[in-house]
């Protein structure tokens, strides 16, 4: 195991494995962005509009965020975990793509 990881306590993720388990992907990117293209079955709920549209999401589903750097979706992360989700960064959404 790295030093960073263990003083960071950071996992690798199998985000292949999630996504055959069932996880739902959340693109947080506008829908401009997500129209220019995207994860296919992947939702487009904008990060603005997160909170106001959290009964869309399944809360018995793990969830993987994306969008087009990975901070939109590192905030999504942190909303949805304080509100009980079982949640993964997935970074960019093109990063994602390739390891799904």
């Amino acid at each position: 195991m790295s030093i960073l990881k263990k003083l960071f306590g950071a996992t690798s993720v199998n985000f292949a494995e999630l996504v055959n388990e069932g996880a739902v992907i959340i693109d947080v990117r506008t829908p401009a962005e997500y129209k220019g293209g995207h994860i296919k079955g992947a939702l487009n709920i904008p990060l603005q509009s997160l909170q106001s549209n959290l009964a869309k999401i399944p809360k018995n589903k793990t969830i993987i965020t994306c969008c087009a750097s990975g901070m939109r979706s590192g905030s999504a992360k942190s909303l949805l975990k304080a509100t009980g989700y079982n949640v993964h960064n997935g970074g960019a959404w093109t990063t994602l793509r390739s390891k799904i």
